[in-house]
């Protein structure tokens, strides 16, 4: 366990954008950005944190991108579930080269590349200390990959999620576009889905305010701020009550 910090959460679902595995790039893998992930994952297992990762595909591809292109939405979002598959191998490769024990469980049958998602092996791997990737999304189409995370961390019982994203938080308009944007320290579910925010899908945050799990929002480009996270320091937007 590593001395001086001390993490308040046992169980966390921690949510990857599959564009974070980009970088500077505008398709695929940055591998010296996935290494950078993993380094991170293995500080907050080393606290002793059993953590759940899904990460999604839109670096590779976008089911609804799909559709709107003419591609039928359920072949284009299979097509979105496969590509988290690749990213979820991408990620354990490199987190096992750090030593650290992981599995990827997908929801879409593959027995050859990875388990598939059952939830009580899912449990005993973290009980083990072992990272474990949910890929393949639901293993439905619709659904996003917020909502596969909020599905996830609900079965498994994770204490929060922890919605990786390019901006400090929740911010009230585009801070991107609007620089006198406003960042809200804490929100609740309903005011998020009120006012559109686009913290996670509305059927995410549905389903985490019916079962009490908090959404912790903030920027995955600072280094250590999943760390900080876990060990309870004010850092970006918290949604929840």
């Amino acid at each position: 366990m590593t001395v001086g910090m001390k993490a308040v959460y046992k169980r966390v679902l921690l949510k990857l954008s599959g564009e974070a595995l980009m970088g500077s790039r505008s398709f695929g893998i940055d591998p010296d950005i996935v290494k950078t992930l993993a380094l991170e994952i293995s500080d907050v297992v080393k606290l002793g944190v059993e953590v759940g990762v899904v990460i999604g595909g839109g670096n590779i591809f976008r089911g609804i991108e799909g559709s709107a292109r003419g591609m039928e939405r359920t072949q284009a979002d299979n097509m979105g579930m496969l590509a988290t598959v690749i990213n979820s191998l991408a990620l354990q490769s490199v987190l096992e080269r750090m030593g650290v024990r992981c599995r990827v469980q997908t929801a879409i049958e593959m027995r050859e590349v990875a388990e598939p998602f059952i939830r009580r092996r899912a449990t005993r791997h973290l009980e083990k200390g072992r990272v474990v990737i949910f890929a393949g999304g639901t293993g439905n189409p619709y659904f996003t990959t917020d909502t596969a995370a909020a599905l996830r961390a609900a079965e498994i019982q994770a204490e929060v999620i922890l919605k990786a994203t390019k901006v400090n938080g929740v911010y009230d308009k585009d801070p991107v576009k609007h620089a006198d944007a406003k960042m809200y320290k804490k929100i609740s579910y309903t005011e998020a889905l009120a006012k559109n925010l686009k913290v996670m899908d509305a059927t995410a945050i549905s389903l985490c305010r019916e079962n009490s799990i908090p959404i912790r929002v903030f920027n995955i480009a600072k280094k250590g701020n999943i760390k900080s996270v876990i060990c309870g320091k004010t850092v970006g937007t918290i949604v929840g009550g």
